[in-house]
């Protein structure tokens, strides 16, 4: 059965979330606070995190910021009332793989969690993949160059995993937001471009002349293994 942790300090939000899941047959895990939810997450046994970002005692940036300082890779979707853009992209910045503003249905928060946990299984599901000197396991979340490790992101591992879904096509930026962060806006394109320039520093041997991830002017990329 899969597994949900819900940290949220709202009690009428809570039980009305943990009813809904438990009715579509998820397991349901609750925290009222950032320390608790902290504390539960980094067990690392949820499918996912469904995580408010104002909080009580540590916020929900602080705690998404820290599970993947830890190196913790379970989907984290975020859920915002402040209504923002500075929330939602320090959020993505920080690896949470979506948020939900509230206030929001349930079908439309069913429908994002149903969307990330494919988009991660499918992740999980993958073997080791190798391109140039380096060495991916989608298994494990281990990389390696030059038999040396690199540390990649749970966020950087599902980009190459697109790549990989896609190698030689050219993906846009568009796309890339929608299949890897979930937000189908164009408005954050440029977190995509900060995200390739730090993937290009870890895999390329000459960031400046690429030969694996290739810009393509005015489009997005093109993974050329």
């Amino acid at each position: 059965m899969t597994e949900i942790l819900i940290v949220e300090d709202d009690p009428a939000m809570s039980v009305a979330l943990r009813d809904g899941f438990e009715f579509e047959k998820y397991s349901v895990e609750m925290a009222a606070d950032g320390e608790e939810g902290l504390r539960l997450a980094t067990r690392g046994d949820h499918d996912l995190i469904i995580l408010d970002v104002m909080l009580p005692k540590k916020s929900g940036l602080d705690v998404c910021k820290e599970l993947r300082r830890n190196g913790s890779a379970t989907p984290i979707i975020m859920l915002t009332a402040r209504g923002q853009e500075i929330d939602k992209i320090v959020g993505l910045k920080l690896g949470a793989d979506d948020y939900v503003t509230k206030p929001f249905s349930f079908m439309e928060l069913l429908a994002r969690v149903e969307a990330v946990l494919r988009r991660t299984s499918r992740t999980a599901a993958g073997e080791e993949y190798a391109f140039g000197d380096v060495t991916l396991d989608f298994r494990t979340y281990q990389a390696t160059k030059a038999t040396l490790p690199i540390e990649l992101t749970p966020r950087e591992f599902r980009i190459l995993r697109y790549f990989i879904d896609h190698v030689d096509e050219v993906v846009t930026r568009e796309s890339l937001l929608n299949h890897v962060w979930g937000y189908d806006s164009s408005a954050f394109t440029r977190t995509v471009d900060t995200h390739m320039a730090r993937l290009r520093q870890k895999i390329e041997n000459i960031p400046g002349e690429p030969r694996h991830l290739i810009t393509v002017h005015r489009v997005g990329y093109k993974f050329v293994p």
